[in-house]
């Protein structure tokens, strides 16, 4: 049996704030708000991944009013969701995401970010897509006042 996930994100850019996408600390100017470290391509997977199998959506099991999950590394939270999947005997098959910012360019990072990835959800980096797109300066992605990333996964029952 195949359940399909979709996910999406959206986090506001702030200076003074660390950027973190994918599980990867990236140099920029900015850094994205949020009550965890604000990795929106990890939430994005989360949710995707939480939603394959009607489990809710991240801010259900990871809330942003508990303070045990406040400036939290959200590959640990990649972990937890993937530990709900497997408990409900279930594996990933392959995620596919897209992130919408204009800057950083993300490429050289990327096959870091899917070797992150991939050994969290216990796949190969070949079964980890990332690609990015601007808006090209158009809206709030344009003016680099946020970022949005969007994740649909496949799950197998094992």
């Amino acid at each position: 049996m195949y359940r399909i996930g979709s996910g999406i994100d959206f986090h506001q850019l702030t200076e003074g704030r660390d950027f973190w996408l994918g599980g990867v600390k990236i140099p920029h100017t900015k850094g994205a708000l949020g009550h965890s470290d604000a990795d929106v391509l990890l939430h994005a997977i989360c949710d995707a991944l939480l939603g394959a199998l009607s489990l809710g959506d991240i801010g259900v099991h990871f809330p942003d009013t508990d303070e045990t999950y406040r400036g939290i590394d959200s590959k640990i939270l990649l972990q937890k969701t993937m530990q709900l999947i497997r408990n409900e005997g279930y594996e990933v098959v392959n995620i596919d995401t897209s992130l919408c910012l204009q800057a950083p360019k993300i490429k050289p990072y990327v096959p870091v970010m899917q070797q992150t990835i991939a050994a969290i959800a216990g796949v190969t980096e070949r079964d980890i897509s990332i690609k990015a797109t601007t808006t090209e300066k158009m809206g709030f992605v344009g003016r680099e006042e946020g970022l949005v990333a969007y994740a649909t996964v496949l799950l197998r029952k094992v």
